[in-house]
């Protein structure tokens, strides 16, 4: 079921860069029920290695454009880095019930957002990317905390921030999202919050899943696709908040 779940979310990136986070931590939780720190760890490490691969396809392409991926990173890697201490106070203080709501509604939100935004029609945009790193730090902050944000909100952010083409902002936002989940990722390692087992199997699906993916980004509608994902994504979070909220109670 992991080489499963780990295949289809690696599709999922490949083709739209969006799943490693929205769904896997969740989909760890709910359905695997390990908790909460080394769910969003092994999420994160996970999105991590697989986005590695699919990427490479991109930078061979030079589908990504590098001024706006470094503004993007100069907001992003610090939040990736203060997000799982966040995770880690909430963690120390036994309130792991309200921290798995948190996780679901953080994931929940993230994903009706963007989705909410995917089908709002708008003009010609306009060239902002000047104020990158004031938003990329928070989407960098939610991804250490619970494993979401960089694929869905990275691509909201670049599509009404910046005049990139699709491709180009598919590619950007997809080595955006690959260096902030390494970043915290490797904190969740350092802290222990990760399962080894866990991780072997989601890769074993996972990496052929995201070569694939990225082998038919273009040929596959992506924006069906990407809408189906993130509601997905939010059903999951609210289950999860939903699950915690009557364990609180």
């Amino acid at each position: 079921m992991l080489t499963l779940a780990g295949l289809l979310i690696g599709l999922a990136i490949g083709i739209t860069g969006v799943g490693g986070g929205v769904l896997t931590a969740p989909l760890l939780i709910l359905v695997f029920r390990m908790p909460p720190g080394p769910s969003v760890g092994t999420a994160l490490l996970f999105s991590s290695c697989v986005k590695i691969l699919s990427a490479g396809v991109f930078m061979v392409r030079r589908q990504f454009h590098g001024r706006t991926l470094l503004l993007l990173l100069a907001g992003g890697v610090p939040g990736a880095i203060a997000g799982p201490l966040l995770l880690k106070r909430f963690a120390a203080g036994k309130t792991e019930p309200w921290l798995l709501a948190l996780v679901g509604a953080t994931v929940c939100l993230t994903a009706g957002y963007s989705l909410l935004r995917s089908r709002i029609a708008t003009g010609p945009r306009r060239e902002r990317s000047k104020w990158l790193p004031l938003f990329s730090f928070p989407i960098g902050l939610e991804v250490g905390f619970s494993s979401a944000g960089a694929g869905a909100l990275g691509t909201v952010l670049l599509f009404n921030w910046t005049n990139l083409a699709p491709a180009m902002v598919v590619g950007t936002d997809l080595l955006f999202g690959l260096a902030v989940s390494a970043c915290a990722g490797g904190m969740h390692m350092a802290a222990g919050n990760w399962d080894a087992n866990t991780l072997v199997k989601l890769l074993l699906g996972g990496v052929p899943g995201a070569v694939a993916g990225a082998q038919l980004a273009g040929r596959v509608p992506a924006r069906p696709l990407r809408a189906i994902i993130l509601s997905w994504a939010m059903l999951l979070g609210i289950l999860l908040a939903w699950q915690a909220l009557q364990k609180a109670t």
